[in-house]
């Protein structure tokens, strides 16, 4: 995208959002502005649910999908709420149980660079890697993106990561992805957050941007919610184009690169040079492979979402050929999408991982979320994919494909540098783009017949004080009576957040560190985002229930004897939204 005559300089994130914005200037603390994608993947009925509310016929967005990650089934399921021909009758394409990971299946068929998408699934995050600006969203904003092609978002804050000097043999981008966790780039967000009240973007660019596939960029790109970004962006140059180009989708391409003085915050350089093989342990600490050297580890999992390439997988099979599991080492391969898995077969990478006594997992979402294949009790499991939020550690340690690859063949961790001769992959240019599994149009044998969809769950809004009870975000914790949330931490927060949006109990999220992103969501389904000093978050963990009115900017109150403050960092409309119980524009008007 090239910047008007007489226009500023601008990031890209802001030449994206300037593009579709009402308000090109983005001066306001808000701004309306046209969405081009909505991907669905974590609640897509809800969203369907709320765009029918507002009046949806067709989705008003350039590419609308629905992901239907339960590819493993039991008769004890409960149907879904909604159908495949519920969404492809109203627009929305729907990505079939075996099509892959969602955010590895949307890079390779959708993600588009210079586009703005709204996403329910954080680990879409990795489509920055094509140069699509992609932002999580509730699923009242979803629905309002998918009825009228529009949202309401504040206008982002800029951190530009600059990348310099080549990866040495045997490390993968999933190690140059740590070492930006363990720069403290998420301390660099933080800051930025603080001082502006604004989300932060991360820019990604530098001479040596252009030496990694989009592939690679994604795995980085991916990183952004964990370290509180708003979200990731790469530039879209001639690599982009030829990505693009493979997957048979040229005409989707569009240069995206700031403009020269464009306004950012901070800028971080990473050489790439001199990055080390590096794992994330148990408790999401990153650190060295040499560290944890000679640890025997029982479970295995290649693959998973964006967290290993098709190259990676490739290079993993080399190293393993001829090679067998050993006997108390359980290795599972989870192709991120159908087309590597195709690849994979045709390269013979799949037989030799077979041969190795690699077992194949089907791409079911509950295997990111930990519910499938969780680590054995006082085993040690190795992974490419990156964890959910959690609050007692991960359970599992994240490497890159070829430490994983050492792993199975030495039955314990270590450095892969310890295969001694690295071997050379070349990443087939002819890729198989048959989307056999993406439904797009109504059948005939559907019959044409309409279902009525579930009634969306009516606004909670806030009236008068409320008694709380006091919890702490856990996965699978299911929340039944009016709760406040108490994180101490930005995992802990986006771990109650994924459970505020599926449960209208939780009325409060309080956390020393939230997110302009966490807290646009929050208050879309009325729940009230509050900041807290550390000395209040351990007033309130050590109360069983607290009484909390109406949210304010600024909030005093008495808890267990002590007073404490908490602030409240909504924007104007978003207070609105909090106070109505949903961002539906119908009922935030009529609550005023």
């Amino acid at each position: 995208m090239r910047a008007k005559a007489g226009d500023p300089p601008r990031t890209m994130a802001q030449k994206v959002l300037a593009g579709r914005a009402d308000d090109p200037s983005l001066v306001g603390d808000v701004t309306v502005v046209k969405v081009d994608q909505v991907a669905l993947s974590r609640a897509p009925g809800r969203a369907l649910a709320e765009a029918s509310s507002m009046g949806l016929k067709k989705a008003a967005v350039e590419v609308a999908i629905a992901y239907d990650g339960n590819c493993v089934t039991s008769i004890s399921d409960a149907p879904d709420a909604a159908t495949t021909a519920d969404f492809v009758s109203h627009g929305i394409l729907v990505g079939r149980p075996g099509v892959g990971f969602p955010s590895a299946v949307h890079l390779e068929r959708f993600a588009s660079p210079a586009r703005l998408c709204l996403t329910d699934d954080p680990r879409m995050g990795a489509c920055g890697g094509v140069g699509m600006l992609t932002v999580l969203a509730s699923p009242s904003q979803l629905g309002e993106a998918l009825s009228t092609g529009r949202v309401t978002l504040r206008p982002p804050r800029s951190i530009q990561v600059l990348l310099s000097g080549r990866v040495r043999p045997f490390v993968c981008a999933r190690d140059v992805a740590l070492e930006l966790l363990r720069r403290g780039v998420g301390e660099a967000v933080a800051r930025v957050e603080a001082k502006h009240h604004a989300p932060v973007v991360l820019e990604f660019g530098g001479p040596s941007a252009r030496l990694l596939s989009v592939s690679e960029r994604a795995v980085l790109a991916s990183l952004a919610p964990e370290l509180g970004a708003w979200a990731s962006v790469f530039t879209s140059d001639e690599r982009t184009e030829v990505y693009l180009r493979d997957q048979r989708r040229s005409k989707a391409h569009r240069a995206l690169a700031p403009d020269a003085g464009a306004p950012v915050d901070e800028v971080i350089q990473v050489d790439l040079s001199a990055v080390d093989p590096l794992l994330r342990d148990e408790q999401g600490k990153v650190r060295g492979v040499r560290d944890l050297a000679g640890k025997p580890v029982n479970q295995a999992i290649l693959g998973g979402d964006t967290g290993a390439t098709l190259r990676d997988l490739l290079a993993a099979a080399a190293l393993l050929k001829s090679k067998r599991v050993p006997p108390r080492l359980d290795l599972l391969l989870a192709v991120p999408t159908r087309q590597m898995l195709e690849v994979l077969a045709t390269e013979g990478a799949l037989a030799d991982l077979v041969a190795t006594g690699a077992r194949l997992a089907e791409p079911d979402q509950r295997l990111l979320l930990g519910k499938l294949y969780p680590p054995q009790e006082g085993g040690v499991s190795i992974r490419t994919s990156d964890p959910e939020p959690a609050t007692k550690g991960q359970g599992f340690i994240v490497a890159s494909a070829e430490t994983v690859a050492y792993a199975v063949a030495t039955g314990s961790i270590g450095d892969p540098r310890g295969f001694k001769r690295p071997v050379r992959v070349t990443v087939p240019r002819t890729l198989p783009t048959d989307d056999v599994l993406v439904a797009r149009e109504k059948r005939a044998s559907d019959g044409g017949t309409k279902r009525t969809l579930p009634a969306v769950p009516s606004p909670a809004p806030w009236r008068g004080t409320q008694l709380l009870v006091i919890a702490t975000p856990s996965a699978n914790a299911v929340i039944t009576e009016p709760t406040a949330l108490v994180c101490a931490n930005l995992d802990e927060a986006r771990a109650a957040t994924q459970l505020a949006l599926g449960s209208q109990s939780v009325r409060a999220v309080i956390s020393t560190m939230l997110t302009s992103g966490l807290v646009a969501c929050l208050s879309a389904v009325g729940v009230a985002a509050l900041r807290a000093e550390p000395a209040a978050l351990k007033a309130l963990a050590g109360a069983k229930s607290v009484s909390l009115p109406p949210p304010a900017s600024d909030l005093t109150m008495t808890v267990s004897g002590s007073k404490i403050s908490l602030e409240w960092p909504a924007a104007r409309i978003e207070r609105e939204w909090a106070m109505a119980g949903t961002a539906q524009r119908k009922t935030s008007a009529s609550s005023r």
